[in-house]
């Protein structure tokens, strides 16, 4: 079973390779894609502050960071036990068009860390959210056009995001008893 995701992974990057933007929109996306570093979030809570109250703000980003903070340690285990070696690492006509923020593949944090907090967004305040689950989706995508994760990473973040802003909720309401 993995030896085909691997091989269905390949084909995927491979095709996607050989299928490139023209320069300006490929120069567009790689900024685009930068925002998954944790640059949107600084905006998003600018953004909470123009609509919401003060209180209701800080409930919404605390929320947020639980997500986003069990998400992040999930992550950092799954990827120290798989150690999966990235695209361009293990096909040499893969090439690193956007720095990678550590070493190895799976699962993609780009998708998960900032779906982890983007689905709790969507869960608290909609319209925002769509749009904060959205852009990782779409940056996920695009860290396999720019040669840096296999599609299962990214399919596999997105779960994962998934399941740990599902995780942080119970964490929320059951363990910490908030309201």
């Amino acid at each position: 079973m993995i030896a085909a995701i691997e091989s269905f992974d390949e084909k995927v990057s491979l095709y996607v390779m050989r299928h490139r933007m023209s320069p300006r929109l490929h120069k567009l996306a790689q900024w685009y894609t930068r925002l998954g570093d944790g640059y949107v979030w600084a905006l998003v809570v600018i953004a909470l502050f123009v609509r919401y109250p003060q209180a209701e703000v800080w409930y919404i980003v605390k929320r947020a960071f639980l997500s986003g903070g069990l998400s992040l340690f999930i992550y950092l285990v799954m990827k120290n036990i798989v150690q999966r070696p990235r695209p361009y690492q293990k096909l040499k006509s893969i090439l690193a068009e956007v720095p990678p923020l550590d070493e190895f593949s799976f699962p993609s944090g780009h998708t998960m860390n900032n779906l982890a907090a983007g689905f709790t967004l969507l869960s608290l305040v909609g319209d925002l959210g769509l749009v904060v689950v959205i852009m990782p989706i779409t940056w996920g995508l695009l860290r396999i056009y720019f040669g840096v994760h296999w599609l299962s990473d990214v399919l596999c973040g997105i779960a994962l995001g998934a399941i740990s802003s599902g995780l942080a909720a119970l964490i929320w309401f059951q363990v910490l008893n908030r309201s």
